[in-house]
């Protein structure tokens, strides 16, 4: 199923002058930022590019192809990040909070009336008022990765973002695999952790979880 703007577009007619479609990337990773990719649509933002779909249901060909288009469609685009250490420091989840709001900041700050918008959240759970001074309006959904082209652009600018400096650390840290597994837990990964030992990049406190 491809993502419409039904949703958005529905939000757009109950007085939404802008609606910031919001997705997570690499939440479940033992190593590197969760980055949180923001998407800004309004009721003249017209057809979304085609193909776009939530990140996971693409190829990494395809979605690095999707992240310009879907930037060059979108008001406005943003990727908000919270390192492996402020994982381990504050949790998950405390740590999505704050890299969405590093990326609301960077969208206010290139002109974005964030505080007009109404947030389009992936899940269930409203992870994002308690990471704010000031609330904003938030309406979770589940699957809206899936069903929301503003979610699904989001989640693929995300990923291609944080997939970029997960390759990159290949030169700076090499013999962990990163351009391959990008951070998350294949045996090839772990195998490297016990010859090589733990990096900055890795989450210390997942690492004990999942020995």
């Amino acid at each position: 199923m491809d993502p419409t703007l039904e949703v958005e577009t529905a939000m757009h007619a109950g007085g939404a002058r802008y609606v910031i479609g919001i997705d997570e990337v690499g939440r479940g990773a033992i190593a590197g930022p969760v980055a949180v990719g923001l998407c800004l649509v309004d009721a003249e933002v017209g057809v979304h590019p085609e193909g776009l779909r939530d990140s996971k249901m693409l190829s990494e060909k395809r979605r690095v192809a999707l992240a310009p288009l879907t930037t060059g469609w979108a008001r406005y685009t943003a990727v908000g990040l919270a390192s492996a250490e402020e994982v381990d420091s504050i949790g998950i989840v405390a740590a999505l909070g704050l890299a969405a709001k590093r990326g609301l900041v960077a969208m206010h700050e290139a002109g974005a009336r964030v505080g007009d918008s109404v947030i389009l959240l992936d899940g269930s759970h409203d992870w994002l008022n308690p990471a704010l001074a000031t609330p904003l309006r938030v309406q979770t959904r589940v699957k809206a990765d899936r069903d929301c082209a503003s979610v699904a652009g989001a989640s693929v600018v995300a990923k291609v973002h944080r997939d970029n400096l997960m390759i990159a650390a290949d030169t700076r840290l090499p013999g962990y695999g990163w351009s391959g597994n990008k951070g998350y837990g294949s045996a090839e990964h772990f195998a490297a952790i016990d010859q090589l030992g733990a990096t900055e990049l890795h989450r210390r406190t997942w690492l004990k979880v999942t020995a």
